[in-house]
């Protein structure tokens, strides 16, 4: 993103008690009303990004509570989490007790997700590139990999007949490697035709919000021709990263960049901030999707208040 980041950052630093108020209501995309009928779901799956969980702001609690929140009210089968899960990593002068610290409150929040399963992407807050060294075990994304529990930095699974793929945009100039994108071709490629298939990235691969604050795919002409050829399987591409909610369509495939389960950071906002907590326009929230038998999708927007 084209922000300074580390005045955000200090901003969120000095915010207390932060609730949200008067949120926007649900955003919605997918399947009109009339055109659910006779439509049969297949998988109710919720979408949470940019948690950027850190000390302070009692982030943790009101963490908990969007999760328990979501589980009561929304009942999903199981949890996408498109990255920047902690709050800092990549700066340069985050030290080694600052990580650990992180990530122990990361992992202490998700015990409420104990019986579920959770699927996370690399977000680029999450390596620490400043190890003492490149053979550190806590260098880099590696290390990232072992502490979402994730079996690769990409990958790719199957729940009922939708398959998903998991991509790491954490390269040169927010794209996918040679090596991943030749392992993605040949996935969708093997896929039996018509599987409808999502896709989740930390970074937004096509929208509005890349055009207002940047931080998308530079590969985008790349991955949306594989996509056309592939287009009776691709359905849809999740992304966080921008902290903003936007769903665009194009060529058939919902592009949906979910907002940020933090907000601003967990921060009171700035003179931009549309409400308490907002980056932009934007609230906090989450996201749910309904994925139905035959391809079709639904993603709705939920700003939470906590």
């Amino acid at each position: 993103m084209k922000l300074n980041r580390r005045s955000l950052l200090k901003a969120a630093g000095l915010a207390t008690g932060v609730v949200v108020s008067g949120g926007l209501p649900a955003l919605a995309s997918g399947i009109e009303p009339d055109n659910k009928k006779g439509k049969k779901l297949a998988l109710k799956v919720a979408h949470i990004t940019d948690v950027h969980i850190r000390e302070g702001d009692n982030a943790a609690e009101r963490f908990k509570k969007c999760l328990k929140q979501i589980i009561d009210k929304h009942k999903p089968d199981f949890f996408l989490n498109g990255g920047d899960s902690i709050n800092d990593a990549s700066y340069d002068n985050v030290t080694y007790e600052q990580v650990i610290k992180q990530w122990g409150i990361w992992d202490e929040c998700t015990t409420v997700l104990d019986k579920y399963e959770l699927h996370s992407c690399i977000g680029n807050h999450d390596p620490w590139w400043k190890a003492p060294s490149k053979e550190d075990e806590m260098y880099g994304k590696n290390y990232v990999v072992k502490r979402l529990k994730i079996p690769h930095r990409y990958y790719s699974f199957r729940k009922k007949n939708w398959h998903f793929i998991v991509l790491d945009g954490n390269n040169s100039k927010i794209s996918l490697d040679q090596e991943q994108f030749d392992w993605l071709k040949k996935e969708l490629e093997q896929l039996p035709a018509s599987t409808p298939t999502l896709l989740m990235s930390h970074y937004p691969i096509l929208g509005t919000t890349q055009v207002l604050v940047g931080g998308g795919h530079s590969d985008c002409k790349q991955l949306k021709d594989l996509f056309f050829k592939h287009h009776d399987k691709v359905r849809v591409c999740l992304s966080g990263h921008n902290h903003l909610s936007d769903q665009t369509r194009y060529n058939d495939v919902l592009y949906c960049c979910n907002g940020a389960m933090s907000g601003f950071w967990w921060g009171k906002g700035d003179a931009e901030s549309a409400g308490p907590g907002y980056y932009l326009e934007t609230p906090p929230g989450y996201a749910m999707l309904n994925l139905y038998e035959d391809g079709t999708v639904e993603n709705e927007y939920f700003p939470h208040t906590y």
